[in-house]
């Protein structure tokens, strides 16, 4: 049975195990939930964890919901820009970043507008960088209980995420803060690089009980 995914802002660890370890289909049709990987991922600087935030613009309305297909960037902040420069600062001693740097770097300098399209866009950067097709099948309507595809939504959520056994391998600023677990992709390919695709296949992940 094929998993149903949100696209994320370069995703976790799991969700790219999950992503490249099954047969997925992207979720299309759902509104936009605020405090989720949506628009935010996390990383390991000389500080700690920190996380990197798109800002959207935000609809009005009493309840102001929008479908997350239909979220725009809010792109008046040169937030490109920051967390460019971050991730420069935080990995380029890292043994991969200047391997990958130009493969990444245009993400940051383009013009656009839907997060939901970013979002995928830069997953398909991370597959190109690994050797790894991804899949472009969008699920046709919403549903709250999927009813041909494993709902494995619940990866994107930032606030209540699983504790995820995820192996240790060498970070930059290990020796200050200790391993830090299931940070973005970028975090992996950057310590890791030609090694993240198959690290990644042996990462053991129980979604069904997660």
């Amino acid at each position: 049975m094929k998993i149903l995914v949100h696209p994320s802002y370069f995703p976790s660890i799991a969700t790219f195990a999950a992503i490249v370890q099954h047969e997925m289909v992207w979720e299309a049709h759902d509104n936009f939930q605020k405090q989720t990987y949506r628009n935010r991922c996390y990383i390991s600087t000389d500080k700690g964890k920190h996380m990197l935030n798109i800002p959207i613009k935000h609809v009005g309305g009493k309840e102001g919901r929008q479908k997350y297909a239909d979220v725009t960037m809010e792109n008046s902040y040169n937030w490109k820009k920051e967390h460019w420069r971050t991730l420069e600062t935080a990995y380029r001693t890292s043994p991969f970043f200047e391997f990958y740097e130009d493969e990444l770097r245009p993400l940051y300098e383009g013009n656009d507008d839907a997060l939901y399209d970013f979002n995928l866009k830069t997953i398909e950067t991370i597959a190109d960088c690994i050797g790894l097709a991804i899949p472009t099948e969008k699920s046709k309507k919403y549903e709250v209980i999927p009813e041909t595809y494993f709902d494995a939504r619940f990866l994107v959520e930032a606030k209540k995420e699983k504790d995820w056994s995820v192996e240790p391998y060498t970070q930059v600023f290990e020796e200050r803060h200790g391993f830090i677990p299931n940070l973005s992709v970028l975090d992996l390919l950057f310590n890791e690089g030609t090694n993240t695709l198959s690290y990644l296949k042996s990462l053991s992940l129980d979604l069904k009980h997660a």
